[in-house]
């Protein structure tokens, strides 16, 4: 039996029409995921946002005392501490 052929996807003017087309279309008529290889993307960066977290001064003192112990920075040490609670739950 033979596999419908796939659709051609269009060509997009900019990033914003291209998603705007992805978001309302089945990939699958496009195509076969069946080929698909899993991939590395070992430069990749995790997408950040700023934040603002208002802390007890003796409490931010105490974390930067901690942080300069173990020569971090002390916004590089709440990030793991959060990380480390978020995964031994």
């Amino acid at each position: 039996m033979n596999k419908p052929a796939k659709k051609t996807p269009p060509e997009f003017a900019n990033e914003a029409e291209e998603r705007a087309f992805w978001e309302t279309q089945d990939s699958t008529e496009y195509l076969d995921w069946s080929k698909a290889r899993k991939v590395a993307l070992p430069n990749l960066k995790p997408t950040t946002r700023a934040i603002s977290l208002r802390l007890p001064l003796h409490l931010l003192e105490s974390i930067k005392v901690a942080a300069n112990a173990r020569d971090v920075p002390y916004q590089s040490l709440i990030k793991v501490w959060l990380q480390e609670k978020l995964h031994s739950h």
